[in-house]
């Protein structure tokens, strides 16, 4: 780093710096900044010069980030949030925000939600974008890292710095095929037949799952999968159920029939969460504030088709 200042970093080397990091190629995070490959190319040829590293090397098709480089992205996540927080602290205005919202959901959140947020976004902010990552099992710490700004899910972490709001709660179905079978008549045909079910990684079953092993309901589980998508392929013409939340009806498991589950069971709820640090940043009441008025609009109206 001789002949260098700090004063030579600005918050662009640093949005670059961890765009790259995130998307492991130079390709795809000129797309995502909206530049070209050369810019991108020319910024981390700075940004090893500034920091004595090489910072990603190739492999295979794309690039992986150095230890170094992983080190420094985490550090510049705050520094970029920091700096917003100067900028939006009180008013701000969307129409002049750019700012990628990384945002954690599952197969079930993600389609039912995000892509109206997206749209509800761009009519006030045309030039900010998602980052979609998995939500799995969200921990604490998945937010605490600074690199996820709200994650969708059924279950909050417990933790003093982790706060979450309910967006709207789902009542579990069994989905099958109607041209192969009826729906279980009681829980002995229910337990009878072949069931197909996710298991996130790792190694954590749904919450429907848990609930009805403790009530000793028995169950063959033919398959598991470690997310909603494929579910459908393995119930299509066959007898096999599986019971899911039934807001998937509109869109990985659509076609196939529904019913009651034949026994009383809890419902679903489902949260936004967030970190204590973002509690009182106008930027992100505006997004979660976005993400409440889809959620209540886009559930109203499946329930009412449904």
């Amino acid at each position: 780093m001789k002949n260098f200042d700090h004063l030579d970093l600005d918050g662009h080397l640093l949005k670059l710096l961890i765009t790259v990091v995130d998307c492991g190629s130079v390709t795809q995070a000129a797309a995502r900044l909206g530049v070209t490959q050369s810019a991108v190319s020319h910024q981390i040829e700075r940004l090893r010069a500034i920091t004595g590293d090489a910072l990603f090397v190739k492999s295979g098709r794309g690039i992986v980030a150095t230890s170094r480089a992983l080190t420094l992205a985490q550090q510049a996540r705050p520094l970029l949030e920091q700096m917003q927080a100067f900028v939006h602290t009180g008013a701000f205005d969307p129409e002049r925000l750019q700012q990628v919202f990384t945002i954690a959901a599952n197969d079930l959140q993600r389609d039912l939600l995000l892509p109206d947020l997206l749209a509800r976004l761009h009519r006030e902010a045309p030039r900010v974008s998602l980052h979609v990552i998995p939500s799995d099992v969200p921990s604490a710490d998945m937010l605490r890292a600074q690199n996820c700004h709200l994650v969708i899910s059924p279950r909050p972490p417990e933790a003093t710095d982790i706060l979450h709001r309910r967006l709207f709660t789902d009542r579990y179905r069994v989905f099958y095929d109607a041209s192969q079978r009826p729906p279980p008549a009681g829980r002995k045909a229910y337990e009878a037949a072949q069931h197909v079910t996710v298991v996130h990684q790792p190694q954590r079953p749904l919450d429907i799952d848990d609930w009805l092993q403790a009530k000793g309901v028995r169950r063959h589980v033919a398959v598991t999968l470690a997310s909603f998508a494929g579910i459908a392929t393995f119930v299509r013409g066959t007898q096999r159920l599986t019971t899911l939340p039934g807001l998937l009806r509109n869109s990985l498991l659509h076609g196939l029939a529904d019913a009651p589950v034949p026994m009383a069971t809890p419902s679903m709820p489902m949260y936004a969460i967030w970190h204590l640090r973002h509690q009182k940043d106008p930027v992100h009441i505006w997004l979660r504030q976005c993400l409440f008025e889809v959620a209540q609009r886009v559930t109203s109206e499946v329930s009412q088709s449904g």
